[in-house]
């Protein structure tokens, strides 16, 4: 058995994953958890990291499977190949993207809404804020209160610390 790469057709991932499992494949689609602003609220959802790529396991001897219903497959475009050889992945690859993938499923945010904390330099260091969420993939949204009104700024989560 080897990896191999499968093209998919665009934000088709998860159905091209579910229907080549149904035909009994053994594929693997890395996801990172990003949070998103939905509606007015913040959803944890799920991204491929590679967008349109995923892996498939297949067997390159005589007695394989046909890779045929593999391009027919309702969201894959087809396998990826170099010439008329299909790409091979080194399964050490595979297996630490596995292993990257269990850990970032289990990695707790560093912060949760309502959280207090403190910048570490600057102009509002030492004083009390309170966590709203995450700004993107390097920032945060915090409360402060100026003037007697709570305002909210963005600041690097870089600068954070759970106050003491």
């Amino acid at each position: 058995m080897h990896w191999f790469v499968v093209h998919t057709k665009p934000r088709q991932e998860t159905r091209a994953l579910s229907n080549l499992e149904l035909q009994g494949y053994n594929c693997f689609l890395p996801t990172i958890s990003k949070k998103k602003v939905l509606k007015s609220s913040v959803e944890i959802i799920q991204e491929p990291l590679f967008p349109r790529y995923m892996f498939i396991s297949l067997d390159v001897s005589m007695q394989g499977r046909s890779w045929s219903p593999i391009r027919s497959t309702f969201g894959v475009s087809k396998l990826v190949t170099f010439g008329t050889d299909p790409l091979r992945v080194d399964p050490e690859l595979i297996e630490s993207l596995q292993t990257c993938h269990e850990i970032l499923q289990k990695a707790p945010s560093p912060y949760r809404p309502g959280d207090l904390v403190q910048m570490k330099d600057g102009a509002f260091a030492g004083l009390d804020l309170i966590y709203q969420m995450d700004d993107g993939e390097s920032r945060a949204l915090v409360m402060i209160e100026l003037l007697h009104k709570p305002t909210k700024i963005s600041v690097s989560l870089t600068d954070l610390r759970r106050s003491a």
